[in-house]
């Protein structure tokens, strides 16, 4: 996998993809907003004008884009993916979607002779410029076989987890755990600041318990500060709660602290937060405690 195709430069793809520049890869990259691409041209990328262009060029191509909505668009539509696809080419989806659209894509793929593998990422913008994300894949083992040197640049850790869709589920169980904890930790940094103790303090005391994670150590200080620069927007958050909650209902979960944060990130939505990082549901936390 010496030459490749990225379709999408978001936080996230513009950070992949240059880990796969600077390492020796040649990268023919695409991007609906195709000026996204100039910065990655002065590091030696050439550009695709359409997805199709970028697949007739490139045997592996990898994806990652915003939303199933995106990822489906890329394949299907008029200048996509399938007009090029044939026998011999590798896809991979490295976009957070459900296991529906996944497997729409792999389906695709398949009907033109390709090969396909889903890997979304856990991991945001500072992991991503790294090569630190945790890469959960399924799919065409082959295909995975060939993309792990590549997935050794972009991550620390990839995950085989079998037959497409489980790369999806993972993903959306694991963005689910994390949007409901940013709710406790937001409710814990206000509580702590209502009652009159220093939230840097709290932070201190977490850092040295059972509890203790980056994300606490990483986002705490800057969301003190009332500093959401976005690594992961709360509207990519709030997605994947939904189609983490609707992977409930199939499977007949219940999920009573994922809805209730699920409605504290659509609240943040609605009062303008969206591109914001997901830390930014803070904001309603304090919101609420100022109206009571």
């Amino acid at each position: 996998m010496e030459e490749v195709g990225f379709l999408g430069l978001g936080i996230m793809g513009k950070a992949m993809s240059m880990n796969l520049i600077t390492h020796g890869y040649k990268v023919t990259v695409w991007n609906r907003t195709l000026s996204k691409c100039d910065e990655l041209v002065k590091h030696g990328a050439t550009v695709g004008e359409t997805p199709a262009a970028v697949v007739k060029k490139c045997k592996y191509i990898i994806a990652m884009l915003s939303d199933p909505a995106a990822a489906l668009s890329v394949v299907f539509d008029k200048d996509g993916v399938l007009e090029q696809m044939c026998s011999g080419k590798g896809y991979i989806d490295m976009s957070t979607v459900d296991a529906d659209t996944s497997s729409k894509i792999c389906e695709g793929i398949t009907s033109k002779g390709g090969r396909f593998v889903e890997a979304p990422v856990s991991g945001s913008k500072k992991p991503a410029e790294d090569g630190q994300l945790v890469i959960l894949a399924a799919g065409d083992k082959g295909l995975y076989e060939e993309a792990l040197q590549a997935f050794d640049i972009m991550g620390k850790k990839s995950f085989y987890l079998g037959g497409v869709g489980n790369g999806a589920k993972m993903k959306l169980v694991v963005n689910m755990i994390m949007g409901s904890m940013m709710n406790a930790f937001s409710e814990g940094i206000v509580l702590a600041d209502k009652s009159g103790l220093d939230p840097h303090t709290l932070l201190d005391v977490l850092d040295l318990g059972a509890i203790a994670n980056p994300m606490f150590k990483m986002k705490g200080p800057a969301m003190i500060k009332d500093d959401y620069a976005p690594a992961f927007p709360l509207k990519h958050q709030q997605k994947d709660m939904r189609l983490a909650l609707s992977l409930g209902d199939e499977n007949a979960v219940s999920m009573p602290v994922a809805a209730a944060s699920n409605e504290a990130f659509k609240k943040a939505r609605s009062m303008g937060l969206g591109d914001l990082d997901f830390s930014a549901v803070h904001e309603t936390v304090k919101a609420a405690s100022k109206s009571t």
